[in-house]
């Protein structure tokens, strides 16, 4: 394997060159292209719905898709709103969720997995290893837009709020059973299912562990945060499982309560 490197005086600027596409002889391309599709099928299938603007509600058992909560236009259906509305109805082009999905897409486009999965299957930086990559020149997230992604600590508090909004959600529709007092359905599972995973992803993710124990210069002093720290970081282990995992739920739990609103499924009850 041989590679030309730049002048000591460029270094800085340019990338290594491979006069080759690549040496690999394995199937390099199929990890990009994997996470390339299953990246856009979640972008696909939520950008419909949230503009969909339809079936995100049952009020019967007051199942509320995530992609809707908290529902925030002055159209809503009525009770889907648990936090009140502004006074106006929305245009179709602005999601009933305004507030929330911004951040909650900010949080995951500059999650340090997903900077990792996009960056090396879209953008092709670098796309694997001994693979010639398209890009000349490499400034890392030195400069805009790419600066941005050190906000990511703020969009975490975000994402801790907007997951209690969903936990919320989910509690409250164990109130609403068949004759108005608790009761539990699959909705009610699925619901609670997704807000667990969704607080196993915010809560494993990197700024998370670095709020409780980055700035400790000794855990001996500080014995709670460091216990909290030790069960993050093994958190930590798994984020990357739980931000597919969690793209998933969220898209399963939609398409749920959107089959139950729209009555092509009757939510099965376990209890009352």
């Amino acid at each position: 394997m041989t590679s030309t490197l730049p002048p000591p005086e460029n270094s800085g600027l340019r990338r290594a060159r491979i006069a080759e596409r690549t040496f690999r002889t394995d199937r390099w391309w199929l990890g990009p292209l994997v996470t390339t599709l299953g990246l856009a099928v979640f972008i696909v299938y939520a950008t419909a719905r949230v503009f969909q603007q339809d079936h995100y509600w049952v009020e019967q058992y007051h199942y509320l898709t995530p992609f809707y909560s908290p529902c925030l236009s002055a159209s809503c259906a009525p009770g889907s709103a648990a936090f009140g509305t502004l006074p106006w109805a929305f245009p179709w082009f602005l999601p009933y969720a305004l507030i929330s999905l911004p951040f909650l897409l900010l949080f995951r486009f500059t999650c340090y997995y997903y900077r990792k999965a996009y960056y090396r299957s879209i953008w092709q930086s670098p796309t694997a290893c001994a693979v010639r990559e398209p890009h000349a020149r490499y400034t890392g997230e030195s400069r805009f837009p790419m600066i941005g992604q050190n906000l990511h600590r703020y969009f975490f508090y975000a994402a801790v709020l907007i997951s209690l909004v969903n936990t919320y959600d989910a509690i409250i529709a164990l109130g609403h059973g068949e004759n108005g007092g608790f009761g539990i359905g699959i909705g009610n599972l699925v619901l609670v299912a997704n807000v667990v995973l969704l607080w196993c992803y915010t809560l494993s993710c990197h700024s998370c562990r670095h709020a409780f124990g980055g700035r400790l210069n000794s855990f001996g002093r500080s014995p709670v945060r460091y216990w909290m720290w030790t069960r993050i970081s093994r958190l930590n282990t798994r984020h990357m499982t739980f931000a597919w995992v969690t793209l998933g739920t969220l898209m399963f739990t939609d398409l749920y309560v959107a089959l139950v609103s729209s009555g092509v499924i009757t939510d099965l009850r376990i209890y009352n």
